[in-house]
């Protein structure tokens, strides 16, 4: 059974959740300004390939270690509705369903961490999600990172780690992808495809002959 793995950010969704998630946290007033001044920093050194994923994490789960976690989730709910909803894709949810009736195993792996992630897999039926894991102690969140970032060679690493444990194999396998931070994966399936990718990954895609498509 082949394996299909998919982006999310900017490739399944039309937009950056981590990005979106500090954006909301700003207008709600639940951070202050400075803080989205931060998330651009960080989001154009993510573009540029130079972001350093260690201290945009510290950044990025601050805020889930200052509140609880029923607070959390109440802000999470608004946050899908009013964020992640409008910028859900017809075209990629038309790919996905087209691989499930091939009766392939859907997977998305993603450096945004699982509790912003999880719920938007779930609403787009894919049952297996490799995230970034946000250390938990007692209930709360650490503000801490729990094993390895699922980020550039990580998401190697967390894939291999899970195919091992899974059974499954790269064999026939695709992944779809829009960023060149992606590519220490992208050369490791047999189907990479690069999805309204930036320019870096568009030039890797036409230099190796990959497919390129767009699903806005």
């Amino acid at each position: 059974m082949s394996l299909v793995i998919f982006d999310l950010d900017n490739t399944l969704i039309g937009g950056d959740s981590d990005y979106l998630w500090s954006q909301f946290l700003t207008e709600k007033g639940i951070v202050g300004a400075e803080h989205q001044r931060e998330n651009q920093r960080f989001y154009d050194e993510y573009i540029a390939g130079t972001l350093d994923i260690n201290e945009f994490l510290a950044f990025q789960l601050a805020p889930l270690a200052a509140h609880d976690i029923s607070t959390l989730k109440s802000w999470r709910e608004h946050f899908l509705k009013e964020k992640i909803t409008p910028i859900m894709l017809t075209a990629a949810e038309k790919l996905i369903e087209k691989h499930r009736k091939n009766g392939e195993t859907l997977m998305i792996i993603t450096a945004t961490n699982r509790f912003v992630t999880a719920p938007i897999a779930e609403r787009l039926g894919i049952p297996h999600l490799i995230a970034t894991e946000p250390e938990m102690s007692n209930g709360q969140y650490t503000g801490k990172v729990a094993g390895i970032p699922s980020f550039r060679e990580g998401k190697v690493e967390r894939l291999m780690q899970w195919l091992k444990e899974s059974g499954h194999d790269l064999e026939d396998s695709w992944f779809y992808s829009d960023s060149h931070n992606d590519l220490p994966l992208l050369t490791l399936v047999t189907h990479p495809v690069a999805v309204d990718p930036d320019e870096a990954l568009e030039k890797q895609a036409n230099d190796h002959g990959w497919p390129v498509i767009s699903l806005r």
